[in-house]
């Protein structure tokens, strides 16, 4: 069940934008993450580990992303809740381990293309972090506010979005105008 993120639970929030130089009508957000290659996940980022496509019990499509953010590796369990090729919602119940332990973050990844003109599109990539009741449970365990925490979380969620968000776009656009992956960046 998701959580609505609200001021007493957020983490961090992180909206990049980049322009794809391909039309609208060639570009599938939802073919290009849910095929995405592991080896082209971990080029978009220096912080990205590895990545495999799977499926929840019931068939709906997931992504499966394993990146550090700040000092946690986090391992993303993404369920595409929503995949057209303009947009996809993917939400995730993360594992967050540290070097003081390991608890559970939730994150909201929304993947947006909108038309700028018949060439060109913008590229949104928005990260939601949400505390869950078990994050709340580390925190106290470890005596940390969730003010700290979000503090943190919010610099090192943006920083790794902005050096993500440029190279998914390339991506995007190498896959919307040649339909392959591993193209020159």
């Amino acid at each position: 069940m998701e959580i609505i993120q609200t001021k007493e639970n957020a983490l961090s929030h992180s909206a990049v934008t980049a322009v794809i130089n391909a039309p609208i009508e060639k570009v599938n957000i939802a073919d290009w993450l849910l095929n995405l290659p592991d080896a082209e996940y971990q080029r978009c980022s220096t912080q990205h580990i590895g990545a495999g496509i799977t499926s929840t019990y019931e068939g709906e499509p997931m992504s499966i992303n394993v990146e550090t953010i700040g000092d946690a590796l986090m391992v993303q369990h993404y369920v595409a809740t929503v995949h057209r090729p303009d947009y996809c919602r993917m939400l995730s119940i993360s594992d967050s381990i540290t070097k003081n332990g390991r608890t559970k973050v939730q994150v909201l990844w929304e993947l947006k293309v909108t038309k700028i003109d018949e060439n060109t599109c913008l590229y949104t990539n928005e990260i939601h972090a949400t505390a869950t009741p078990e994050m709340f449970e580390y925190l106290k365990e470890h005596g940390v506010d969730l003010a700290g925490a979000a503090a943190s979380r919010q610099a090192a969620s943006d920083a790794h979005n902005h050096e993500e968000t440029p190279n998914f776009a390339k991506s995007i656009e190498n896959k919307a105008l040649t339909g392959k992956y591993n193209q020159p960046f």
